[in-house]
């Protein structure tokens, strides 16, 4: 019989990448997953079994998810991917004598920072969650952290297990539409990018734009004026939250993705999934100069630095007139990524460390 493994987020989508990647690799290994998150079932991972919970964004509402989750679960191994599930899905798989898996995505401690809301009393609450879901994170049967720099450093049984592509959710972009289309996936809010992308629309008027993900409610009503102001809306179309396979198929035919992320405290040090994803589809790759995406484009040859702007449009325009460039910086993309990174590797010392539980 196979073991159950039940992933539980109580804030992130049942549609998100990181869990999708998740579920998808256990079932590649023939565990039976079971996934309790927020969402519906058109959300949910291929061959996984979903568990309806209330999708209310409110803050009663998160909370009443902290101390319902772990009791619904009924699995041989809890899985957590929200720091604030970590300290009762912790006691609970403890008496209950199960296995305890904890996922930290980021370095949450770094992504309050970013957040205009994490201030005053909210913020030293949600920060206190973050420090101890870390110490208690140590302690799990297998801690797995999203990369190198996000913590805890110290613990019992530590595995990095990076947001590498996963080829189930990635097709190949194939060859590019006659037009120049550009795609962004992932939350849409200004420190990811969104200003900087919408004027580079204004700037490259031969070139469309798809923005797939959810838009930051903080950064709705300047997406409503800008929409409405700007000549360049009609070029630009929001799709909103999809599951990772439908927002992927964006991909086919697409020229480059963007990764226009700013120099936060939570990314300094990061390097975003999408660009690991975008070079794996085959796309070209426009990125600010964080330091890891630096290292990662000069390793690929697959994409170009943009230290504003202007610069990104200059380039974009560049290859609208003339894309050969463009096409063999889409081809080392492709090969590099899915030839030097390991991906299968990576992923199989991932399941190596659940099966050793």
């Amino acid at each position: 019989m196979s073991e159950k493994v039940f992933i539980l987020s109580s804030a992130g989508r049942i549609s998100g990448a990181r869990l999708h990647r998740i579920a998808n690799t256990l079932n590649g290994a023939n565990f039976e997953v079971h996934v309790i998150a927020p969402g519906d079932q058109s959300g949910t991972p291929d061959n996984t079994v979903f568990h309806r919970t209330t999708n209310r964004k409110s803050k009663l509402a998160r909370i009443h998810r902290d101390l319902t989750l772990p009791l619904r679960a009924n699995g041989d191994i809890y899985l957590t991917l929200s720091p604030d599930l970590i300290p009762l899905t912790y006691l609970i798989a403890k008496l209950r004598r199960k296995k305890f898996i904890c996922d930290l995505n980021e370095d949450y401690l770094k992504l309050l920072k970013d957040r205009s809301w994490a201030k005053g009393f909210t913020g030293t609450i949600a920060k206190l969650v973050a420090w101890l879901g870390n110490k208690i994170a140590a302690q799990a049967d297998l801690l797995i952290v999203a990369d190198d720099q996000v913590p805890p450093f110290k613990a019992k049984n530590r595995l990095v297990v990076r947001n590498y592509p996963d080829a189930r959710m990635i097709p190949d972009s194939g060859e590019m539409e006659n037009k120049p289309r550009a795609i962004y996936i992932g939350d849409i809010r200004k420190t990811r990018g969104l200003q900087a992308m919408l004027e580079l629309a204004e700037q490259t008027p031969t070139w469309k734009y798809d923005f797939i993900g959810p838009i930051s409610p903080l950064d709705q009503d300047f997406v409503n004026e800008w929409k409405v102001k700007s000549q360049a809306s009609a070029r630009v179309k929001f799709h909103g939250v999809l599951n990772p396979k439908d927002s992927w198929l964006f991909a086919k035919g697409a020229w480059i993705g963007l990764t226009l992320l700013e120099s936060t405290p939570a990314f300094i040090e990061a390097v975003p999934s999408k660009l690991y994803e975008y070079l794996y589809s085959g796309l070209a790759a426009i990125s600010t100069p964080l330091p890891r995406c630096i290292e990662i484009i000069e390793r690929s040859k697959g994409g170009v630095i943009s230290h504003d702007v202007a610069q990104a449009a200059r380039v974009m325009n560049e290859w609208a007139t003339n894309p050969l460039p463009l096409i063999e910086m889409r081809s080392a993309a492709k090969n590099w990524a899915r030839k030097d990174l390991g991906i299968e590797a990576h992923y199989a010392t991932f399941i190596a460390a659940v099966k050793a539980l």
